[in-house]
């Protein structure tokens, strides 16, 4: 590592204290640190000199995120797109995909060491299909989600995975999640925990009016298909990764594929997926024989 993109939240690290924390530690072990913020905000009141994102894009080796894991979400497509891994500092509450706590940063002087381990990451690409042209596409690390608009009444989606109908769903929507995204969305709808490395489509239901209606785990070589029904009458939308919703119109298709690009997370830890889990949802922090 020679060059590192420090992305702070200046919502979730105040002052950009730990951001500059992270630069001397950087510094100190000869690696040359660039401050971008991941998205514009009207007012700029930062103590460190901050650069434009795209700018520093090329020549960097990794983006370091001091957030929750909306902030990893949001950086994740152009990290992806140009073949960056992330690292993600936890300044917010769960923070799945975030590697260190704020009281771990002393680990970042690894990075000039070799010392840490990738982890790829599957994609989705989600795109609307209207009248044989599509008009949205993005790419998205967690989920993509169908929901009913805030005062709309139960909306029905049909459900077909590759060229096989798997049924008609009824209730408030439905959650498409990745691995890394089942610990999201999906999880509160009822969906399973999968290892965040696996390969898999998770759908659930979102309070579905059945009690037939379970979730699914599907190989990720397949492509998933929701239309949903009766959009003239209801709002209907689609929201990527927690992103601005896409208003759907009758007849339009939200399909979802694996992507070509992934997610590539840097480790300087050897915690499993159960430990974190435990961390995180449970606040236990040991085992018991």
């Amino acid at each position: 590592m020679k060059k590192v993109i420090l992305c702070p939240n200046p919502y979730r690290d105040k002052g950009l204290a730990a951001a500059r924390e992270a630069e001397k530690i950087l510094n100190d072990v000869g690696i040359r640190t660039a401050a971008c913020l991941p998205f514009r905000m009207e007012e700029q009141n930062c103590e460190m000199e901050i650069h434009p994102l795209q700018q520093e894009l090329k020549g960097s080796d990794l983006i370091i995120t001091f957030g929750g894991d909306g902030t990893i979400l949001h950086l994740a497509k152009t990290a992806a797109t140009h073949s960056l891994p992330v690292l993600g500092v936890n300044l917010g509450s769960l923070g799945f995909m975030s590697e260190l706590e704020r009281n771990e940063m002393h680990l970042l002087r690894n990075l000039s060491t070799g010392k840490f381990t990738r982890e790829r990451r599957m994609m989705m690409d989600v795109s609307v299909e209207r009248n044989g042209q599509k008009v949205y596409s993005n790419i998205g690390l967690n989920d993509a989600v169908v929901t009913k608009g805030a005062v709309a009444r139960v909306i029905r989606m049909n459900v077909f995975v590759g060229n096989a109908r798997m049924g008609l769903i009824e209730g408030d929507g439905i959650v498409v999640a990745t691995p890394t995204g089942s610990t999201a969305y999906s999880l509160s709808a009822g969906g399973p925990v999968v290892e965040p490395v696996a390969r898999n489509f998770i759908i659930s239901p979102i309070c579905a009016h059945s009690m037939h209606s379970n979730s699914y785990v599907l190989s990720a070589t397949n492509t998933i298909t929701v239309v949903p029904r009766d959009v003239g009458r209801k709002p209907v939308f689609l929201s990527v990764d927690g992103g601005r919703a896409f208003s759907l119109r009758a007849e339009d298709r939200v399909v979802i594929r694996n992507s070509r690009f992934e997610t590539e997370l840097i480790r300087l830890s050897d915690r499993s997926i159960f430990e974190i889990l435990r961390t995180k949802m449970t606040g236990e922090t040991h085992h018991e024989e």
